[in-house]
């Protein structure tokens, strides 16, 4: 195959929002408006050749470190398989504020394929639709769970476990993507928002990035809700903060990105002490993390496999924790839990633990959603819950909309 990349700017003299070239039926990874959006498919491929696929393309840039693209998604089980799509056009807008667009394919019209890929797209009015909403899981097997859980930390089996649920939202009209994208935008823009084959979400959670002999990661545990009130949300953060709970969880979290990026790095620097990472609706306990690679360095989907999941979304020891999730939770997580992001031919890439997440049925009239939480000795399963419970606004905020 070939691959063509020029700037932006020899095909639109205008700004491009990437939520509408992705539309309800494109490709988005995005953060603060820095990242791409794909349509139409040159190619599927296996996660770990996406890098050697890629590279295979002849491409014809005028654009430095712009070019093809895989995106996709891993399951939360270790070592599943998983396809990426390399798609025929990416728009996409760089951290320097300059914007390229690469065209795939042996016989595609340049022109016309990006004409098309920038042709205006606007969601569906909306409609007055009827909803429900209901467990996927019963509020008393979560807590079973929860209790499991805990009690298997207080035994010394594990450190920590996360224990999760799944909601069905079922809607009697068709669910618009596009529409749920642009909401998820205006309420979680600093989140990486991602649309993959009806899994769509806006995790706040930064699991690895890789850029030329860089290496990135922002783990988050820890979690508290927001209510809007300024003064009430600063005490609640000093509660998170102080709060010893909280800290081991993270801790946990924390110990075990940094053990598994060090090998691969020549040195990796972290914040000393956690801060509070706030969306619109909960807050983080999060330590940023970056380092050099050593040098030549791991692909991203290296360090994906090696990474997910972490303990913020299985629990630590992973095998253990892992063995316990499927034992008790009650269902199968699928992509939930798991990491969802983009690689080139350098192996350099951007990818977020998948969470604030829905998987959309096919018809797109019905949704799941996931939530949990870290589980130590000292959690309640009550207040685990509610935890839930405020985790699955920021998907329920975007898609319901009576």
């Amino acid at each position: 195959m070939r691959a063509v990349t020029r700037p932006l700017s020899a095909y639109s003299g205008g700004p491009v929002d990437l939520n509408d070239v992705a539309g309800g039926d494109g490709y988005l990874f995005v953060r603060n408006a820095v990242g791409l959006a794909g349509r139409g498919v040159a190619a599927m491929v296996p996660i770990d050749d996406a890098a050697e696929a890629l590279a295979a393309i002849s491409h014809d840039s005028t654009v430095d470190g712009a070019g093809p693209v895989a995106l996709g998604c891993v399951p939360f089980v270790p070592g599943s398989s998983g396809q990426l799509v390399i798609p025929e056009v990416v728009v996409r807008k760089h951290p320097n504020g300059t914007a390229s667009v690469t065209v795939v394919g042996d016989d595609v019209d340049a022109d016309e394929a990006v004409r098309a890929a920038l042709a205006p797209r606007t969601p569906a009015a909306p409609t007055a639709a009827t909803w429900s909403i209901e467990p996927a899981v019963s509020a008393d097997e979560y807590l079973d769970a929860v209790r499991a859980a805990r009690d298997a930390v207080r035994a010394g089996d594990l450190t920590k476990a996360v224990i999760a649920r799944p909601i069905r939202v079922t809607s009697s009209e068709p669910i618009d993507v596009h529409a749920v994208l642009r909401r998820l935008r205006s309420s979680f823009g600093s989140s990486y928002r991602y649309s993959i084959d009806g899994f769509i979400g806006a995790s706040p959670e930064l699991l690895v990035e890789v850029d030329g002999p860089i290496v990135r990661s922002h783990p988050l545990a820890g979690t508290a809700p927001r209510t809007g009130d300024v003064d009430n949300d600063a005490r609640i953060a000093d509660e998170l903060i102080a709060s010893t709970k909280n800290q081991i969880e993270h801790r946990v979290v924390i110990d075990v990105v940094h053990d598994t990026l060090l090998p691969w790095a020549s040195y990796l620097d972290w914040e000393p002490e956690p801060s509070i990472v706030k969306v619109a609706n909960v807050q983080h306990l999060g330590t940023r993390m970056e380092g050099m690679l050593s040098q030549p360095g791991p692909s991203v989907v290296e360090l994906v496999r090696a990474l997910s999941p972490t303990p913020a979304l299985g629990g630590h020891p992973r095998g253990g924790a892992i063995e316990l999730i499927e034992r008790v939770e009650g269902f199968e997580r699928g992509l939930y839990g798991g990491a969802v992001g983009w690689t080139d031919a350098a192996g350099n890439g951007t990818w977020a633990v998948a969470i604030r997440c829905a998987e959309l049925s096919n018809d797109r009239r019905s949704a799941r959603l996931v939530a949990g939480g870290g589980i130590v000795a000292d959690s309640d399963p009550e207040a685990e819950l509610a935890e839930t419970q405020a985790k699955f606004q920021a998907m329920l905020s975007a898609i319901v909309r009576p």
